[in-house]
């Protein structure tokens, strides 16, 4: 998903179905930053920062916490969405509809994401059989 891709999807769901990415996005647009500004004042890779926005990847511990530190919000509000963070747009503008199909959108992504690593940690276990 473009950085055009999910400004405009911002608008049609909540906190509570914001994702990990999503709060980076929410965030990073507070500050006025664009992601390959937040991607060098983080040191890392714009596409690793795709990567997160997208839910692909999570940072490891160091860099969410400088992640936080750089966008003004708590960790556990990046994780989770509870805490000190910025409030996604939830202002009724969509219909109630089109909120509901992007937080099973978003639910199903997650759903891929967790297949995808479960299958790769299966592919590694296997080929660690296959070299004993």
């Amino acid at each position: 998903m473009s950085e055009a891709d999910h400004t405009a999807a911002e608008q049609d769901y909540s906190d509570q179905a914001a994702t990990f990415g999503d709060r980076i996005v929410a965030a990073r647009e507070m500050m006025g930053m664009n992601q390959a500004q937040l991607a060098r004042r983080l040191g890392i890779k714009t596409q690793t920062l795709q990567n997160w926005e997208e839910d692909r990847a999570e940072p490891r511990a160091n860099k969410l916490q400088m992640l936080a530190g750089v966008l003004n919000v708590s960790i556990v509000w990046l994780m989770s969405g509870e805490g000190p963070g910025v409030s996604v747009r939830d202002d009724g503008a969509a219909p109630p509809d089109l909120r509901d199909i992007v937080a099973e959108l978003r639910e199903l992504r997650a759903l891929q994401t967790d297949l995808a690593n479960r299958t790769l940690r299966l592919e590694r276990r296997l080929i660690g059989l296959l070299r004993e």
